[in-house]
């Protein structure tokens, strides 16, 4: 069975019952109209998939019928097949001209309707299936465009996002991947803390571009290796940095992590401190590892919130750093132990500093010098 709608049209009952029957018997469905107007008024309200339209009738002709179907861009190549009884060479010019698609003599052989009927509506199949492929190629396109703009946008948040977090967490925030990282809390974090010895000395007689100069070399190489190991900075100060693990994003070798960023960054300091002497800077740089509870969480105002960390371990990692000379690797009992808990020690020189007295701290407090083994 088949569900094409074919309309026909005819002033004389009988023939549009004939045309009726045969297609019906067919498969095909039909509707009808005795008038050209009525023919316009179906195809308006219902538009067909082929119209059978006769020439001769009263009121307006199958030619003007014809014109005023191709005058609807809707109906542009909706099929019409002009039905006459007059001589079909005649009027096959003007039914062309009018933009008949086919012509059919009357009396009217079944074999041929059939065959005409058949051969236009495969067509406008064809045609019909075009225009969808047409449509979901459209819709894909605009879908593919907006999801272009979402991802410019995405690389945009996530870009704002790495300037305070490690690249994996951004994205896993934006991804809804990761809890609230500004919403306050607490956990046990590895804390870094660096600055460079003889930085005061050295703005005291270099010219503030000489000093910025320094600094953007100085961060750029720290601030990579943040990165690389997945460390949280918590912020620069001046010549100082804090870098903390562990959070937002948990990480179960925290302390041998910072330890490890914190023997390259030493190593990179090497390189540029000769490169600085050679211009008669003489800098070094001096860190402490400290391990401990923090509350963390987005610290500031609606116009400005910077993540950080609060706690008695920051405090230690600052005073284990300002003891450190420079090429130094000072870190807590803590740290300490966490690395032999893991089997981390064993790549690692550590040696007593003794117990240092630091400010903010009653008890003297023991520190452990740590640098990379042989």
């Amino acid at each position: 069975m088949t569900s094409e709608h074919i309309l026909v049209v005819d002033d004389v009952a009988k023939n549009v019952r004939l045309l009726a029957d045969v297609l019906g018997a067919r498969g095909y469905h039909t509707s009808t109209a005795a008038s050209g107007a009525e023919a316009l008024a179906c195809i308006a309200a219902d538009r067909p998939d082929l119209v059978l339209l006769d020439v001769m009738m009263p009121g307006m002709n199958g030619y003007e019928v014809c014109r005023a179907i191709r005058a609807d861009p809707a109906c542009a190549v909706l099929p019409v097949v002009l039905v006459t009884a007059l001589d079909p060479e005649q009027e096959r010019i003007k039914g062309l001209e009018a933009g008949a698609d086919d012509f059919l003599s009357k009396p009217i052989h079944q074999a041929e309707l059939m065959a005409r009927v058949r051969s236009l509506l495969r067509v406008k199949s064809l045609y019909d299936e075009v225009q969808r492929q047409r449509a979901e190629l459209q819709a894909w396109n605009i879908t593919l465009e907006q999801r272009v703009a979402d991802s410019v946008q995405q690389l945009e948040r996530v870009g704002q996002l790495k300037r305070f977090f490690s690249p994996q967490l951004a994205e896993a925030i934006l991804a809804g991947g990761a809890d609230d990282p500004l919403k306050s809390h607490r956990r046990e974090i590895t804390v870094v803390f660096l600055d460079l010895r003889g930085f005061t000395a050295f703005t005291e007689t270099a010219d503030p571009e000489e000093v910025m100069g320094v600094l953007a070399q100085y961060h750029a190489a720290m601030g990579q290796l943040v990165l690389q190991h997945e460390g949280t900075l918590e912020r620069f100060s001046g010549d100082g940095m804090m870098i903390f693990f562990n959070d937002p994003q948990p990480i179960a070798d925290a302390p041998a992590r910072a330890l490890r960023m914190a023997a390259q960054m030493q190593a990179q300091m090497a390189a540029l401190s000769g490169q600085w002497r050679r211009r008669g800077y003489d800098l070094h740089m001096g860190i402490g590892i400290a391990q401990g509870f923090a509350t963390l969480g987005g610290i500031g105002f609606a116009g400005r919130i910077d993540y950080g960390a609060i706690g008695t371990v920051t405090n230690l990692a600052a005073r284990l750093c300002g003891e450190a000379a420079g090429g130094q690797i000072l870190i807590s009992q803590r740290v300490r132990a966490a690395l032999q808990d893991m089997g981390e020690d064993g790549g690692w020189v550590i040696e007593p500093a003794g117990e240092l007295e630091l400010k903010g701290f009653a008890r003297k407090v023991p520190a452990w010098r740590a640098s990379a083994g042989a």
